[in-house]
């Protein structure tokens, strides 16, 4: 190995290396990417297609079911769910896990393909369908504008400028705008002037809606020139349609003013709105372009507002709901606090246990191994977020791993009287390959985390490229620059002859190996009846997929039945928040109604259209009063809103959505499946543990039925589309033409007067005009009755099969607890013949990762076990390695046991990770009892000096380990994982240094001195 010598004989190569690694590295530091959280490719897209006046059912049929068809061409198609409601079908598309973010745009432009072929099937009247591939965008920055004295136009005219003036800042990708109220314009007829003077409403729409067409008249040649000729009819202004003339049957002619009010308002009902402290806003959303910085948006979008405060007029505010920069910021710089801590205490131990001098050398090469990383870490992609940065922390104590065992190897050749240079060579020479091995074993143990495909593995993948990179590089310094530094740095002092491992420590270690070495077949069966109790707890342990988060925010979602009007819902949720806004610990509420807001978070789902929702945002001093607050929320929503359904919940640190408990139902027939359903929902109510029962079909909703009388109308030349126009211009409105100004289109809609409009009993005294009368008669002349029925609102199918969800959620337990009270009752329930159950929600999102993870685990694990095969040429000394990995499962039961963090997937990849952990340690001690075998010594002497000279550099490595892990033990994400790692690693370490032993005596069948 000449090329140890390379770097210890030129110093200054070597030293001017290291220093270029930590200056790139920290160049590199300071611009790496910044996040709040890892991102992960939310792989859905949207495919809406209006269906006007059609019902759920008609729509599920007639445009889902096409749609769905289209769909299923997709080779990549994963799932495809279809939410009929009236008048609109909404299919969400899922593609494969195995397709990555990259290749998603050809997939949507496959998808557009398909749905644009299925244009043509589609029933008159329905589509055109829109395919939205960019569901998945985040808003970093999500604010709103609102000013009490202010009306909604000016309060539109201010979000107009901005969003023109934020869409140059630097980094801005789109600003989109959130509840926006579309203007229109209003043509109120009055009946009795109509029927008077003989004009049919259709007259009228077709006067409104030919006069504001483009129309171009084409071109003439005038000499040279050839000019186009633009004819001048449009409306432009209110004046012009007041003043457009209506021809009479009769002959006569009149202005459209004398039969009709005209005006200009808001389309009504509205479809959504946002407040924020009670004001009416408007919301804007910004999300960052395609690679570029969050951060550096949000600084820029800072500073830009500032510029622009001079153009908003004075009492008109900005609220900021979420800024993803500031977020970043903080949480970045929190780790980034919880790094150095590790950093220090893991510095603090090396000194303390190994002295000045040793202490300083491993740190300084600890920090340049952290530093030097994140040259390697900004060109393959990786940010600096929550799992990448903690992913250093989990790390810390196997970068020291290596570098401890070469300084301890220098320090025991200079003990025995050998010169520096001549002891570094022979310790890198004797531990390179080994360590290297180790190195790369542990490596594996993180790798089936890199390859998992799903959104859970590509959510933590930054956790196995981080730890891939840092303890690689930690095996490069540790073989390079720790020898030269040992050379240069570790005292001479210390090379005094002395027998090294030989205070009163090690002689505790060695008696008590002997002991056990001279009871092994003892010392077995203890082991194995302890780590049989620890199978016995683990199955104790509570079950769980990703925390929540601790953002000082909560949701708050709100449901009025199904078919409220939208002022209804307006109204009781303004309640609602006020209540809100009052508690004790809430600095804001931020009210969405009509749907979700803009994805301000990746793991913020937005709810779709719905008058009869609404949803809180709501600002806390801290996330410790959250867990207060939920309860009293709900509380307060059952007191005062009986008749509505609410909760609040926590956002999730990682995929994963409200609704843990999802019992999914599917069947043929609606009524069937609403009568499982409801025996599901009863369930789940005599389950005190379970809050807030529901289903995604929602309440069935009330439909007025006009009975067409059809030999009365067929002979006054009235179908049922003329009713249908009749009754919607009567009360809703009908559009009948555009109105253009300047890039506004706004609708021209036709409609009664208000006082007409208000009450239904309004639809028996309706006059419509008859073609082959040329007069109104009175409707009730073709339509017999007007009947009130109900109707299915929503049909929500998967896969092209109807399917009802019963979704739960649970109080003061974890989800996998709720559902082994509720599975057994719920699975008890009697399914016809052709209807079926299927778990979602956590249970399947955890059984997914698990499942993805699991694919990946056998290869590595192959790997590691051929790996070490290869370090020792052998089969059983890597069996005896193996041996010691179960062993963890004592330490780890124990620590969740006792702090009572669940299992969850965290936990799992905390578990994984131990497993390389220890078979680093093992075969740091197996290489060195094969050296010393080779010694004039004893085989049971072999075997204890080589435990005893292992003992310094193992039990550092874990105490080095255990304690780095401390600053993790208290984050929210990462808590479940440190108590997994720390207390398995410290249990297994500690077993591992004296059942090790044992088994190989065992192994090798080597028989006690006498």
């Amino acid at each position: 190995m000449n090329w140890i010598r390379y770097f210890l004989e030129r110093r200054v190569t070597t030293l001017f290396l290291a220093f270029g690694l930590f200056v790139g590295g920290l160049q590199a530091y300071l611009n790496m990417s910044r996040l709040e959280d890892p991102e992960f490719t939310i792989k859905d897209a949207l495919i809406i297609t209006p269906y006007s006046g059609a019902s759920a059912e008609e729509v599920e049929q007639e445009v889902s079911d096409e749609i769905e068809i289209a769909v299923q061409q997709l080779g990549q198609l994963d799932e495809v769910i279809s939410k009929s409601e009236r008048g609109l079908s909404t299919v969400t598309v899922t593609i494969k896990d195995t397709y990555g973010g990259a290749a998603l745009p050809q997939v949507w432009d496959e998808l557009r393909h398909k749905v644009h072929d299925a244009q043509s099937s589609l029933p008159p009247g329905a589509g055109p369908s829109m395919v939205i591939d960019d569901y998945g965008d985040v808003f970093g920055v999500f604010f709103v504008v609102y000013g009490a004295d202010y009306s909604y136009a000016e309060l539109k005219r201010v979000t107009d400028m901005l969003r023109r003036e934020l869409l140059k800042v630097q980094d801005v990708g789109k600003v989109s705008v959130f509840g926006e109220r579309r203007e229109a314009l209003y043509v109120e007829f009055n009946r009795d002037r109509l029927a008077l003077l003989g004009i049919s409403p259709e007259s009228i729409g077709r006067e409104l809606q030919n006069r504001n067409l483009v129309g171009g008249a084409g071109r003439v040649q005038v000499g040279d020139e050839f000019i186009a000729i633009h004819p001048d009819g449009e409306f432009k202004s209110l004046a012009d349609i007041e003043n457009l003339l209506i021809d009479t049957h009769q002959g006569g002619r009149f202005y459209l003013r004398d039969v009709a009010k005209v005006s200009r308002g808001y389309v009504d009902p509205r479809s959504e709105a946002v407040y924020y402290a009670g004001h009416p806003s408007i919301g804007l959303g910004i999300s960052t372009v395609s690679g570029g910085n969050v951060v550096t948006m949000g600084e820029a979008l800072l500073v830009r507002l500032e510029e622009l405060k001079s153009e908003i007029p004075l009492g008109m505010e900005i609220g900021m709901v979420s800024m993803q920069s500031e977020a970043v910021q903080e949480a970045i710089n929190g780790f980034v606090i919880s790094l150095i801590e590790a950093v220090a205490i893991v510095i603090g131990v090396l000194l303390l246990f190994m002295g000045l001098r040793s202490g300083l050398l491993i740190g300084v090469v600890l920090i340049l191994t952290i530093v030097g990383s994140f040259m390697i870490l900004k060109p393959m992609g990786v940010a600096l977020e929550r799992v990448s940065l903690g992913a250093l922390i989990i790390a810390l104590g196997m970068l020291v791993d290596n570098a401890i065992v070469v300084v301890d190897g220098i320090l025991v050749g200079l003990g025995r009287g050998k010169k520096a240079m001549e002891a570094a060579v022979e310790v890198v020479k004797q531990s390179a390959i080994p360590l290297l091995g180790a190195t790369f074993i542990a490596v594996l143990a993180f790798a089936a985390i890199g390859f998992s495909k799903d959104s859970t593995g590509e959510f933590t993948r930054s956790l196995f490229l981080v730890i891939l990179v840092s303890l690689l590089l930690s095996w490069v310094v540790a073989v390079t620059v720790t020898p030269l530094l040992g050379v240069m740095f570790l005292p001479k002092a210390e090379a005094d002859g002395a027998e090294p491992h030989s205070n009163r420590i090690y002689g505790w270690y060695k008696s008590t190996l002997r002991f056990l070495l001279r009871n092994r077949w003892k010392t077995v069966m203890l082991v194995g009846l302890v780590f049989v109790l620890s199978l016995a707890g683990f199955t104790q342990l509570k079950q769980a997929f990703f925390p929540p988060s601790t953002r000082p925010q909560f949701l708050v979602d709100f449901w009025m039945p199904q078919g409220t009007h939208f002022d209804v819902t307006d109204e009781k949720s303004s309640e609602l928040a006020d209540f809100v806004r009052n508690m004790e610990g809430v600095e804001g509420v931020t009210t969405l109604v009509g749907q979700g807001g803009p994805r301000f978070l990746l793991t913020y789902v937005p709810e779709k259209p719905n008058a009869a929702y609404a949803q809180l945002i709501v600002d806390v001093s801290g996330p410790e009063v959250v867990d207060d607050l939920i309860p009293e929320i709900e509380a307060e929503i059952v007191e005062r809103f009986p008749d509505a359904l609410g909760f609040a919940y926590k956002f999730e640190l990682g995929p994963g959505a409200v609704g843990k408990i999802q019992a999914r139902f599917s069947g043929p027939d609606e009524t069937v499946l609403r009568e499982i359903a409801n025996q599901a929902i009863a369930i789940m109510d005599e389950e005190p543990e379970a809050r807030a029962p529901r289903t995604n079909w929602r309440q069935r909703v009330k439909v007025i039925r006009p009975i067409l009388i059809e030999e009365q109308a067929r002979h006054l030349g009235i179908d049922y589309l003329q009713v249908a126009r009749l009754i919607r211009s009567s009360f809703q409105g009908q559009a009948v033409g555009l109105f253009r100004e300047g890039d506004l289109l706004l609708p021209i809609m036709l409609r009664a007067p208000e006082a007409e409009r208000l009450e239904v009993s309004e639809l028996r005294s309706l006059q419509i005009w008859s073609p082959v009368a040329q007069r109104y008669v009175p409707l009730t002349q073709v339509v017999s009755d007007f009947q009130m029925e109900s109707e299915e609102g929503i049909i929500v199918r998967k896969d092209r099969q109807r399917s009802i969800t019963v979704f739960s959620d649970p109080r003061n337990i974890t989800a996998s607890e709720l559902l082994e009270r509720l599975r057994r009752k719920i699975e008890a329930i009697e399914l016809p013949s052709g209807y079926n159950l299927e778990w979602e929600g956590e249970y399947k999102d955890t059984a997914k990762a698990q499942s993805s993870l699991a694919k990946s685990i056998p290869l590595f694990a192959v790997m590691m076990v051929l790996v070490t095969i290869a370090l020792f040429n052998s089969i059983r000394q890597p069996l005896l390695i193996w041996a010691c990995v179960p062993l963890a499962t004592i330490g780890v039961t124990a620590g969740l046991l006792v702090t009572g963090q669940p299992f969850g997937f965290m936990a799992l990849l905390g578990f994984l990770s131990l497993s390389g952990m220890l078979i680093k340690n093992a075969i740091v001690m197996i290489d060195e009892i094969n050296l010393q075998m080779l010694e004039d010594k004893s085989e049971m002497d072999a075997v204890v000096d080589s435990a005893t000279s292992r003992l310094m550099p193992v039990g550092m490595a874990a105490t080095t380990t255990a304690l780095g892990m401390i600053p993790l033990l208290f984050d929210a994400f990462f808590s479940a994982m440190a108590v997994t790692i720390v207390s398995g690693l410290v249990v297994a370490t500690v077993l591992t240094m004296l059942v090790l032993p044992v088994f190989y005596v065992i192994g090798f069948n080597i028989k006690e001195e006498r």
